[in-house]
């Protein structure tokens, strides 16, 4: 959108009409000493040439013909068609539906993106996105103690949480009281079968939400069905974490647990849903819930209805939100969603179709065992844990720190994955120790590597290692 800026004779307008005589009259109770007068940082202005050069110089720089790291940010295949038609002026420059009657056709798509959110997921309502996934969880963990209010403000968290979704949440949570719990997964993901030792060990006691990531950060799959059933029978909720590819092909979370009683929030990331990798965003989250837990449920509902000539129309519901008047009452501070990044999820997903999403997930499956079979032949490279099964995503163990794995690929123009080190120390050869340190590499395939890919990247890892 073309940006058409003032004129003096329009600035001196408005100046006038408010009764001040300049801009710096509307900033004249900040102190002198506060204000900056000239940014000697900043370089010396060049002509558009000589930008354009820069520009082309320093993208070349970024330039990476593979990539194999994933860690919450996913490389797909967007189809053209999905921001050409996002980029449409009626969509992006659309913000808040506030006015039904102006917004149909953004309220429309809104409810599209919450009806296919709640097929895959298996959840009865949706809402209209969150800023991200990690802050997805965050509003996932306060409603959840806002729908148990007699229980414990206290959530179990396993350390197969994304290491950033779990610092986001202790950020949003700690001032309002409510404890997190995090639990060890020394193999790779929360066993069922020590979970109670290890919620006793930890204190916990009385809990209001139970946390699983399926897949987990590592890639591997959770045993949600006997979680599920764990976090239930003592009375609390489960929160499920989720990639939405991963839900065409595995059980969706509205079916978790041996009675199918199912999960009771999902929240994730929706970036694998048609939005590209632009250098860390934008990006959107989802919130999805029971019907019983909906009036806690933050953000934006869009419901459909019919007018007085029986007409179907759209419109705004159950706003419990601070900018309506609400204040400290509102079930939220989530003030906005992430609008085109939804449009662009809702056309993807209907020209994938079902079908399209299945292939996307499968392809990106049998990609990463073709991967793991080429790499583990590799002398000194191991699967951190061979024994589970991943989605798309596994951790590689490796003689040398995967840091420098990472560097010495990206001259070639590989991106080879994740480093481990920082967020898990611990994690060694044999799954967390206290001998080995940093050397662990999380790898994702999606569905646009081919064989060739994987073969030049196995004959990268090895030469790099050798």
């Amino acid at each position: 959108m073309p940006f058409i800026p003032h004129t003096e004779a329009d600035v001196a307008s408005m100046l006038a009409a408010i009764g001040v005589n300049s801009i710096e009259d509307l900033f004249d109770e900040i102190p002198e000493s506060l204000k900056v007068h000239a940014l000697s940082g900043v370089p010396t202005g060049l002509s558009e040439m000589d930008t354009n050069r820069l520009l082309r110089e320093r993208a070349a720089l970024d330039a990476i013909e593979l990539n194999f790291a994933g860690a919450g940010a996913y490389e797909h295949h967007i189809p053209a068609a999905v921001w050409q038609i996002v980029g449409r002026g009626e969509f992006y420059s659309a913000y808040t539906p506030y006015q039904a009657e102006a917004s149909q056709g953004t309220l429309q798509l809104i409810y599209e993106f919450q009806t296919m959110m709640t097929r895959l997921t298996g959840m009865d309502v949706s809402n209209a996105s969150m800023y991200d996934g990690a802050t997805a969880l965050a509003e996932a963990v306060l409603m959840a103690v806002r729908c148990r209010r007699k229980g414990a403000q206290r959530v179990l968290v396993p350390a197969s949480v994304h290491p950033a979704y779990r610092k986001t949440l202790h950020t949003i949570v700690a001032a309002q009281n409510i404890e997190v719990v995090e639990l060890e997964c020394p193999d790779g993901f929360l066993d069922p079968a020590t979970l109670e030792a290890v919620h006793h060990a930890s204190g916990a006691g009385d809990f209001s939400a139970l946390v699983i990531p399926h897949p987990n950060f590592f890639g591997a799959l959770e045993e949600v069905d006997a979680l599920t059933d764990w976090a239930h029978a003592r009375g609390a909720l489960v929160i499920a974490v989720v990639n939405p590819v991963s839900l065409a092909l595995l059980v969706p979370p509205g079916s978790w647990g041996s009675a199918a009683q199912g999960a009771d929030i999902v929240c994730g990331e929706g970036q694998p849903l048609g939005a590209p990798l632009s250098s860390g965003g934008p990006y959107f989250g989802f919130l999805c819930c029971k019907q019983e837990l909906v009036r806690n449920m933050p953000g934006r509902i869009v419901g459909r209805t019919t007018d007085l000539d029986g007409r179907i129309g759209y419109a705004l519901t159950l706003q419990a939100r601070e900018q309506h008047i609400r204040r400290a009452k509102a079930t939220s501070n989530i003030c906005t969603n992430q609008g085109l990044l939804v449009t662009a999820a809702t056309i993807h997903m209907a020209l994938l179709g079902p079908e399209g999403l299945r292939r996307v997930a499968a392809a990106s499956v049998a990609g990463m065992r073709a991967l793991a079979e080429r790499l583990v032949k590799i002398p000194g490279v191991r699967a951190v844990f061979p024994e589970r099964t991943h989605f798309h995503e596994q951790a590689f163990v490796l003689p040398r720190p995967a840091s420098e794995i990472i560097e010495t690929l990206a001259g070639q123009r590989l991106l080879a994955g994740y480093s481990l080190g920082e967020d898990y120390p611990d994690l060694g050869r044999d799954g967390f120790d206290s001998h080995r340190h940093g050397d662990a590499l999380l790898v994702c395939v999606t569905e646009t590597k081919s064989t060739a890919d994987l073969d030049r990247f196995a004959a990268a890892i090895a030469t790099a290692v050798a």
